[in-house]
């Protein structure tokens, strides 16, 4: 029976197989001129339409993500920062962190390329098939806010919490009010060990009670759950004096109970109960009169 070409060619667009209906006259001619069997032919076929339908799905996540800009490590200039633990950033890259449900936060001052990392990372994670979704801290609170209004907030947490990686940049540029970090809270709490966050901030640990209207239990309850599993990279442009973040540079390893320690030990106000034994306690700060207030109408 003499094989009709039309109909092939609808059976191969019934099927959704763009690659094999463009290019399978082509790669029949190449099979003849260079002998391949049936097995190669068929092989080459399938490998293009693996690449090309593999891409399309890199594309579709990679806009998913929404990224203000793409990055890449290789555009990241190494020589800007005085400090940065160079091995520690590109054995992240290695995205071992994600299957674990580990969490990285880059921690420096404004303009030494945290959030260029962070881009970079979540777009590395794209190309290996992993869902990301790219968001400044404010924005998020904005959008649960407005959300919350509408009595959609169970809804649009979802958002937050559905893909394997969030990037959260920008936490500490502004402060928050109450009603803003407990927005936050139930992102971070429960994303944890559930799915990781790359985290940016230009905070030291132990300011984070100013980020969260000065409520040093909600920010130890928001470090405890993002440092259990943690990679924190500290990127400096100089030496920064005795305000310098409570971690060394030079540490690649993960961040342990001694660091979560130390870190709240300045902004606890009481005792609580995610906090590692023993409690640590201080004295309450002052109420903090310019917190950021949410715009509530905002929705990203």
């Amino acid at each position: 029976m003499k094989p009709n070409p039309s109909l092939l060619s609808q059976h191969l667009d019934y099927l959704k197989l763009p690659f094999i209906q463009s290019h399978h006259a082509e790669l029949a001619q190449q099979s003849a001129g260079q002998h391949w069997d049936h097995v190669e032919y068929l092989r080459r076929l399938v490998e293009g339409e693996y690449t090309e339908r593999r891409q399309r799905v890199i594309e579709r996540r990679i806009k998913a993500a929404r990224f203000p800009v793409i990055k890449t490590l290789e555009q990241f200039r190494w020589d800007w920062p005085k400090k940065i633990n160079r091995l520690q950033v590109q054995n992240l890259f290695r995205l071992e962190f994600l299957p674990q449900k580990a969490n990285v936060i880059f921690l420096g001052t404004v303009g030494v390329g945290k959030t260029h990392l962070a881009t970079s990372l979540g777009y590395a994670a794209c190309q290996e098939g992993h869902s990301v979704l790219f968001a400044d801290a404010i924005s998020v609170i904005n959008d649960l806010s407005a959300a919350q209004k509408r009595g959609l907030l169970k809804r649009q947490l979802k958002k937050y919490l559905a893909p394997e990686l969030l990037l959260l940049d920008e936490l500490g540029y502004l402060p928050i009010d109450q009603h803003g970090a407990d927005m936050l809270f139930q992102v971070i709490s429960q994303r944890y060990e559930r799915g990781s966050i790359v985290l940016t901030t230009n905070k030291p640990f132990k300011q984070w009670a100013t980020i969260f209207n000065n409520d040093g239990t909600i920010a130890s309850a928001v470090l405890d759950r993002l440092l259990h599993h943690a990679d924190t990279v500290i990127i400096q442009l100089q030496d920064e004096g005795p305000d310098q973040p409570l971690i060394s540079p030079g540490r690649a390893t993960a961040v342990r109970r001694a660091d979560f320690q130390d870190a709240v030990a300045g902004i606890s106000n009481r005792p609580f109960f995610t906090i590692f034994a023993p409690p640590l306690t201080t004295r309450r700060p002052k109420a903090n009169t310019g917190a950021f207030r949410p715009n509530y109408a905002a929705t990203m």
